[in-house]
């Protein structure tokens, strides 16, 4: 067409440092993560244990010697191995229109979480931790974190994840808790426990001491068995 000009790609002005100036390296934000929580050890220092990135403060890692968190980490979703979800998790469905375009569109439901600041009487500070409108409300109902923490029901233990497992370690070995317990055994005449490393030394020479009385040549001998001739039915 006569009437309109069209522009070269080679005739335009071109310039290296506006080029660069348009890249953008800002990694898009989104809502949801399947990345799993973050450490960070000190490697000049091997005698401190690894802790738990959070908002505000730093919640130490388990050591090596504190029981496994009997239900693992999430197989999915990674991010509610960070903070107190009250295993709550996303849910998927339909989207149910009636209109005139009826039909079934898929949807998730994301859960409430929010960032709140949760005093502990036992450490004595105050977190700022990632949970869930539902375990905030089970925190209230049981009368704070400590205990809802410290409750021994299998369904809370399921629903705390590898953080509350976590925070539950350091605040049953946290000195208040543990003059509580010295106390319950005072009243029912049970001895103290056994440290971990107490524990896994016994457990140690136990099975040593089993390996040593198995007797190798009695279990592989072969057993000699009588030959057992044919059987024929005679007549009487």
């Amino acid at each position: 067409m006569a009437g309109l000009r069209t522009k070269s790609v080679m005739g335009a002005p071109f310039s290296l440092t506006a080029a660069f100036r348009s890249l953008s390296i800002a990694a898009p934000k989104r809502s949801f993560s399947t990345t799993p929580a973050t450490f960070s050890t000190t490697p000049a220092d091997s005698s401190k244990t690894p802790t738990i990135k959070s908002a505000s403060k730093q919640v130490p890692r388990l050591p090596s010697t504190a029981p496994v968190y009997p239900y693992g980490e999430s197989q999915w979703y990674k991010q509610q191995d960070s903070g107190l979800y009250g295993g709550a998790t996303i849910q998927f469905g339909n989207k149910i229109s009636k209109g005139r375009n009826e039909g079934k569109t898929r949807r998730s439901w994301k859960p409430n979480v929010r960032r709140k600041k949760i005093e502990s009487e036992a450490l004595g500070q105050e977190l700022f931790i990632k949970v869930t409108r539902r375990a905030l409300r089970s925190i209230n109902n049981a009368g704070g974190l400590d205990k809802y923490l410290t409750s021994d029901r299998p369904t809370r233990i399921k629903e705390l994840g590898p953080f509350g497992w976590n925070l539950r370690y350091q605040v049953m070995n946290s000195p208040t808790y543990q003059t509580e317990y010295a106390k319950q055994r005072a009243q029912l005449g049970v001895p103290k426990p056994l440290t971990m490393d107490q524990y896994m030394v016994s457990k140690k020479q136990e099975l040593e001491q089993k390996i040593q009385d198995i007797d190798i040549d009695a279990l592989t001998k072969p057993r000699r068995t009588k030959p057992q001739g044919k059987r024929y039915a005679t007549m009487n």
